[in-house]
């Protein structure tokens, strides 16, 4: 059962492989690759590579229904259009 105060499902908070866990170890990959070389707008590029398939699969979860998308998202249904817009998914 979900804790009433979390926004995660039990199974999920208390998982070993958390989604922060799996985020910090890309980035911990992610950094020892680049060596010396500098870096930036590391939060676009993270934010990019998380938001995107995270809209494809809400959207595939709700056949393609954008206004439940966007509840189940909890953004506006314009922003979700505008979202889709930029990630080329209408």
């Amino acid at each position: 059962m979900s804790d009433s105060n979390s926004s995660q499902p039990a199974s999920t908070a208390n998982s070993s492989h958390s989604l922060s866990e799996q985020v910090t170890h890309t980035l911990e990959c992610y950094f020892e690759t680049l060596q010396d070389e500098k870096i930036s707008n590391l939060h676009e590029m993270v934010i990019q590579q998380v938001e995107k398939p995270l809209i494809e699969f809400v959207l595939d979860k709700h056949n393609n229904n954008q206004t439940q998308t966007a509840q189940t998202l909890g953004i506006n249904r314009n922003t979700l259009r505008k979202k889709m817009q930029q990630y080329q998914l209408i």
